[in-house]
């Protein structure tokens, strides 16, 4: 850490990892079981607690707490992880908590922006290049697949599961799953469309945009049951697209549902 600056006012346990190139501000906290990836940035008033992982290249804005144990009553101590990946920001006052012995430790990928106010609980994963607009809160054990996009003010029911490449609008209430390439809005929560313009943007071809609307208009446009849809899809396309029979897999394994 030859080449790390640490402010004076902060304090750095001497066990703490903390890589060459890191910038640590004013007032920061930093326990003894925690690495600090090279050339990150600890703005001011951030608190690494014991079990957090900070990649490569992140920046941590003031009052942000990562690896604060987990709010959960059957949490006794156990040492447990808060991961956070590379080139990740998180904003002000985003709170990662470590994982309990259910999983053993709560993730954020590579290359997100979690924005200011935005909880993500013990035992979650979040994928690559997520986004998490402001005040959303991520109840324990949801999963939110890479290139997911989760609007403002959202909240998400414990277990709850957000697939990849998903979208969900502002101030909604998650209570099942949205499956994945899906654009959810309006109150109830529903599946308006894919997740076109998105998918477009990331490289995705016509065809296989084509290919995952016409997937979803079977099963959510044809007045049939997901059990019975997604039959009907598979009687009438034999071998589907990765990209669908990933979709597929996702609304099978659902044990919350998924929204419609």
């Amino acid at each position: 850490m030859s080449s790390s600056v640490i402010h004076p006012s902060s304090v750095v346990h001497p066990d703490a990892h903390i890589a060459e190139g890191v910038t640590i501000g004013p007032f920061c906290s930093v326990a003894a079981n925690v690495v600090v990836g090279a050339r990150t940035q600890l703005r001011s008033h951030v608190v690494l607690d014991d079990g957090a992982r900070i990649g490569a290249d992140c920046v941590l804005y003031p009052s942000v707490v990562v690896g604060a144990p987990p709010q959960d009553l059957k949490y006794a101590g156990e040492p447990t992880l808060a991961i956070v990946g590379d080139r990740t920001t998180l904003r002000e006052g985003v709170t990662v908590n470590r994982g309990t012995t259910s999983s053993g430790r709560a993730t954020v990928g590579s290359d997100c922006l979690i924005m200011a106010y935005v909880h993500v609980a013990h035992d979650c994963s979040v994928g690559d290049n997520v986004i998490i607009a402001n005040g959303v809160q991520l109840g324990g054990h949801v999963e939110v697949g890479s290139w997911a996009i989760i609007g403002g003010l959202t909240g998400i029911h414990q277990f709850c599961r957000v697939g990849a490449h998903s979208m969900i609008g502002a101030c909604s209430r998650v209570v099942k799953d949205v499956p994945p390439y899906a654009l959810c809005g309006k109150e109830p929560l529903s599946v308006e469309g894919i997740n076109a313009v998105g998918l477009r943007r990331r490289g995705f071809s016509d065809a296989t945009v084509r290919a995952i609307d016409e997937f979803y208009t079977v099963l959510l446009r044809s007045g049939l049951n997901t059990t019975d849809g997604l039959r009907a899809y598979e009687s009438s396309y034999a071998s589907p697209l990765p990209e669908v029979a990933e979709a597929i897999a996702f609304i099978r394994s659902s044990k919350r549902g998924i929204y419609r």
